[in-house]
């Protein structure tokens, strides 16, 4: 599945837009990286356990908007962007949308 920020696909012509697909993910800390974390606030620096959650929550979302892309009969999606939002005090959600296109074939 070709996933473009853009809003085109260079070399290829979109034939038909299907509409806004959209792959969503919430995902709260865990108590026990979330002490490791707090420590590591207070010297500074990369949170490598709050940059692996969000890594894998974005992976997560991404994954389930090229589901729903494929399900609609998608060749691409264009316009791919993330959002994100708090949900609860220890959780967050990441929303990866865009919209589904059909691409002429090859020539």
């Amino acid at each position: 599945m070709i996933v473009l920020t853009i809003n085109e696909v260079p070399g290829r012509e979109i034939t038909e837009a299907i509409g806004l697909v959209r792959g969503t993910a919430v995902r709260a800390r865990h108590l026990g990286r979330d002490i490791v974390a707090i420590c590591r606030t207070i010297v500074g620096g990369e949170v490598p356990e709050y940059t692996k959650l969000v890594a894998e929550t974005r992976e997560q979302a991404l994954d389930r908007l090229v589901a729903d892309a494929r399900a609609r009969g998608a060749d691409a999606v264009v316009g791919f962007r993330f959002g994100t939002s708090e949900v609860a005090k220890a959780a967050a959600e990441v929303v990866a949308y865009g919209t589904a296109v059909k691409l002429a074939p090859k020539s």
